[in-house]
């Protein structure tokens, strides 16, 4: 059901409600909802049983009178057909059937701005996802972040929100003096395995191209960073480190270009030092007594905010735990204005979230409670040739985002340059199509295959076979938007698609309040489904012309749906498969 007839529904409702609760409090909430069972009605509302006791009256003749009144009124002519009490009191409306095929001329007309709305309008959010430390490839971890946040985002965005998408660069710590050791003893001619060879190195073949390229001298850079040129000084620790991360934070550039994943925004970790951030948090903390010290360590008060115990926020040593420049980060998201932000990360992360958040209530920023939001993901199993596959020889210890879409796309065309687009829409589709907090197993196999078990394959085949009914038709589509008889759209196949266009506002409705964008994905499989069901069922070009035109409508709204959802995706909709 379209927003606007779902709302000139609640609307006749709360028209017939008037005279009933007149004089009394009574502020009811009317929520209009679709019956499981489709022959029960279009649409099933229980506020006869939610007024009764307050109202005092038997909730079937309370349904009774609404039921009159909402058909009496003369604004709900030509979009109620039928209404019907059911059980204790519940009321199911059948829409008439021109307010039915009404989506399709809609959808013509809105194009690519069906679905949107204004509800987030002049509210900024900030998106923080990926995240990846500078120390390595991105892995098949960060690509089910990038997936996630990225969708999550562009939902945000067709709701109205002004969003910023964010990652943040853990450029300080252990990790990066690990991969400039590293680094430093590739330099030196030392490979895993030898004696001299670090016990804590990263083993990757990655680490000997980064060695090579700083012995030649080269620079690196990353998109949004200073270049850094290397010394080639195998002495010079501090230049392996600063050339080190700026040809990783390139390397990971190039692999989220390939994702096709873009950040308006690259904070680093580094900064929150650098610019005093980390040592003026903890100094709030102290002014607003929410710390203590003990054992020469320096305390944060979690349990007053929820934790299950006290948290160290400086250590012995003097140097900060782990969560201290998360607490920085996030005041200064709060200070550039984001009263909103979520946070997509690994479930690993997840024991983080309450010690983060009481330092943020304890700062005295006014930051609220829960602030800031959290979608964790789950780990990501991958199959390939029936097997898991556990590491990469680029990465040396894990699968690469990278890995993933090269085997996705499948090998090369003779003659042809290897065409990236099928592999990235089959890992961003399929990373996406389950809830964040379950695992997931991702079949490399399965992304190849062209058949309807494949779920990208089977959504972008919809989109491919209505464009190929389109032009087998061969005409001018603008005449499709001239089409205003749409009264031979009666079959139950086309009933089922119509419904199933009709959802795609509210569906993504829900999936934002859920910070679920895996329910795009659902959708979009249901929808492809409705579609291959109608064709098999029904011919598109028919000799009459009404119906033809109607049908071809229908099909061009269908593909208009499936297009705008796959691009909230990130995923290409291709015109011939």
């Amino acid at each position: 059901m379209l927003v606007q007839q779902k709302q000139r529904i609640t609307e006749l409702f709360q028209a017939a409600l008037a005279p009933l609760i007149a004089g009394s409090e009574l502020t009811p909430s009317i929520t209009l909802e679709r019956p499981r069972d489709p022959s029960h009605g279009d649409i099933a509302c229980n506020i006869a049983m939610q007024l009764a006791k307050p109202l005092k009256k038997n909730p079937r003749e309370l349904a009774q009178a609404l039921v009159a009144a909402v058909l009496a009124d003369p604004v709900g002519k030509g979009l109620i057909e039928t209404a019907e009490i059911a059980g204790p009191g519940f009321i199911n409306l059948r829409v008439a059937a021109a307010a039915k095929q009404a989506v399709v001329k809609v959808v013509r007309e809105q194009g690519a701005e069906f679905g949107k709305s204004r509800a987030g309008a002049g509210k900024k959010v900030l998106v923080e996802f990926v995240s990846a430390n500078p120390t390595g490839p991105l892995h098949v971890g960060h690509g089910r972040q990038g997936a996630l946040g990225d969708a999550l985002s562009a939902l945000l965005e067709v709701q109205g929100y002004d969003v910023l998408r964010e990652f943040y660069y853990n450029d300080a710590g252990v990790q990066i003096g690990t991969l400039a050791t590293s680094v430093q003893a590739r330099a030196r001619g030392f490979r895993p395995g030898d004696a001299e060879w670090p016990e804590a190195a990263y083993n990757g073949d990655y680490i000997a191209d980064i060695a090579r390229d700083f012995l030649d001298k080269k620079t690196a850079s990353a998109s949004d960073g200073e270049p850094a040129t290397a010394s080639g000084d195998v002495e010079d620790i501090e230049s392996i480190r600063h050339f080190a991360v700026a040809y990783l934070r390139h390397e990971q550039d190039l692999d989220l270009q390939a994702f096709g994943v873009k950040f308006d925004n690259y904070y680093l970790e580094s900064s929150l030092y650098r610019e005093g951030k980390v040592a003026a948090a903890v100094d709030a903390l102290i002014k607003a007594g929410k710390t203590y010290e003990q054992e020469g360590a320096l305390w944060l008060r979690t349990t007053d905010y929820g934790d299950d115990k006290d948290r160290v926020m400086k250590k012995t040593d003097g140097t900060y735990t782990y969560f201290v420049p998360d607490v920085a980060y996030h005041i200064n998201k709060w200070q550039r204005g984001y009263g909103k932000v979520i946070n997509v990360q690994g479930s690993d992360h997840h024991g983080t979230i309450a010690r983060v958040r009481a330092g943020l209530q304890a700062c005295g920023e006014g930051i609220p409670q829960g602030y800031p939001d959290y979608v964790l993901h789950k780990m990501v199993t991958v199959m390939k040739n029936g097997e898991e596959v556990k590491i990469s020889k680029r990465a040396g210890s894990y699968v690469t985002l990278r890995d993933l879409i090269e085997w996705s796309a499948g090998e090369a065309v003779e003659g042809e340059p290897r065409d990236l687009t099928r592999g990235r829409d089959a890992v961003r589709f399929f990373l996406i199509s389950r809830k964040a907090d379950t695992e997931f197993v991702f079949d490399v196999d399965l992304a190849l295959a062209r058949s309807d078990e494949n779920p990208v394959y089977y959504v972008q085949y919809a989109h491919a076979r209505i464009c190929s009914v389109l032009n087998q038709w061969g005409g001018d589509e603008a005449e499709l938007l001239a089409v205003t008889d749409l009264s031979p759209l009666t079959a139950p196949r086309e009933a089922s698609l119509l419904a199933k266009l009709a959802e795609y506002p509210d569906m993504l409705e829900h999936a934002l309040q859920e910070l679920g964008p895996h329910q795009v994905a659902f959708y979009l499989r249901d929808l492809a489904g409705e579609l291959h069901s109608y064709y098999n069922a029904e011919r598109v070009l028919v000799d009459d012309v009404p119906t033809r035109f109607a049908r071809l409508a229908l099909m061009s709204a269908t593909r208009q749906v499936l297009r705008n959802g796959l691009a909230l995706l990130g995923v290409s909709a291709p015109s011939r498969m």
